[in-house]
C-alpha cells in the first residue's frame, strides 16, 4: 500500500483562486478591496523572502498590499505607533508583523497591540481565547491550512482520533482546538509523552509539528492513517557532501508505505500558509463590513 500524496501546492493554488474570485465579487458588488499590511523590522534574510512572497501573492489575488520596512534599531514606541495607525486605517483589513523581531522589541506586546479583528496571524491573546472557547476568531494560518486539507480528504472529521505531536502556540495548540471544534477526539503529544509511538499508532490523523527531523517513522503510524507533516527542517544531505535537504518531522519514505494519505516536505503544508493568510485577510474584510464570509475558506 502506498499513501495518497496530498499536494499542498495544488491545494494552495485552489485556495488562492477562490480568494481571487471572491475579491473580484467584493469589488464589483461592494466597491471593497481587501488590504493586507505587512510590517518587517530589520534585515533578517528569511523574513525578507517571506515578506516578498506575501506581497507578490497578495497582489496576484487582487488585494492591496501595504509593506512597511523598518530599520533593525526601530524603537518600540515607533513600531507601536505604526501599528496604531494601521489599526485605524479603514483600507487595511489584515495586519501582520513578521517574526522574529529584533531582541530589543517585546513580541507579545507588539502582537497584542494589533486589534484582534485585523490579527490575521491569529496570535492575539483575544483570538487565542476565542478559538479555545469555540467562538469566532482569526485563526493561525498553518493550522487553518492543515484543517482545510484534512476536511478535503476526509469530508467530515467527526469522531476521528487525532494526535497532534507538538504543543507550540503557533501550531500544536491551535491545531488541537480546531480539530476539537470539528468533533475529533484529540490528544496532544510532546517530548515528555510516555509511549508516544503506541499513541500515534492508534490515531486516524497525525499532525506532526514538533520540530525534530524525521522523528515519526513508519512504525509509529497505523495503517491507513492520514499524516499531516508541518515540520520544516534542514539537514545535511545523506548523498551529496556539503549540501543540505529539507525534511519534515515525519520520515517520509517509511511513512508513505503505511499511511492512507500524507503531505510531503517540501510541497505539503508550506504552500498553504500564505494561501490561508490571504483567505484570512478576505475573511477579516468581510467581517468588518458585515458581509457573509467566504465559503470553504474559514475554520
Amino acid at each position: 500500500m502506498t499513501a495518497k500524496i496530498i499536494d499542498g501546492k495544488e491545494f494552495a493554488a485552489g485556495v488562492r483562486a477562490k480568494v481571487a474570485e471572491h475579491v473580484v465579487r467584493l469589488k464589483e458588488e461592494n466597491g471593497l478591496v481587501p488590504g493586507l499590511a505587512v510590517v518587517l523590522v530589520g534585515e533578517d534574510p528569511a523574513s525578507q523572502v517571506y515578506v516578498k512572497n506575501k506581497h507578490r501573492s497578495t497582489v496576484e489575488v487582487g488585494m492591496n498590499s501595504f509593506e512597511h520596512r523598518l530599520p533593525a534599531d526601530t524603537s518600540e514606541a515607533d513600531l507601536l505607533a505604526l501599528i496604531d495607525q494601521l489599526n485605524t486605517d479603514p483600507t487595511v483589513h489584515g495586519i501582520l508583523c513578521q517574526l522574529p523581531l529584533p531582541a530589543h522589541l517585546d513580541e507579545e506586546l507588539v502582537i497584542n497591540s494589533i486589534v484582534p479583528e485585523k490579527d490575521v496571524d491569529g496570535f492575539h491573546i483575544s483570538n487565542v481565547g476565542l478559538l479555545n472557547t469555540g467562538q469566532k476568531s482569526m485563526v493561525p494560518c498553518t493550522p487553518l491550512g492543515c484543517l482545510m486539507m484534512l476536511r478535503d480528504h476526509h469530508g467530515s472529521l467527526s469522531g476521528l482520533n487525532a494526535v497532534v505531536v507538538g504543543r507550540s502556540n503557533i501550531v500544536g495548540k491551535p491545531m488541537a482546538s480546531l480539530l476539537l471544534r470539528d468533533s475529533c477526539t484529540v490528544t496532544i503529544a510532546h517530548s515528555r509523552t510516555k509511549n508516544i509511538e503506541a499513541l500515534c499508532r492508534s490515531a486516524d490523523i497525525i499532525v506532526a509539528a514538533v520540530g525534530r527531523p524525521e522523528m515519526i517513522t513508519g512504525d509509529w503510524i497505523g495503517e491507513g492513517a492520514t499524516v499531516i507533516d508541518v515540520g520544516i527542517n534542514r539537514i545535511d544531505h545523506p548523498e551529496k557532501e556539503g549540501k543540505t535537504k529539507l525534511v519534515g518531522d515525519v520520515h517520509f519514505d517509511s511513512a508513505v508505505k503505511v499511511a492512507g494519505a500524507i503531505t510531503p516536505v517540501p510541497g505539503g503544508v508550506g504552500p498553504m500558509t500564505i494561501a490561508c493568510l490571504l483567505a484570512s485577510t478576505l475573511t477579516a474584510c468581510c467581517r468588518s463590513n458585515g458581509l457573509s464570509e467566504p465559503e470553504g475558506l474559514t475554520a
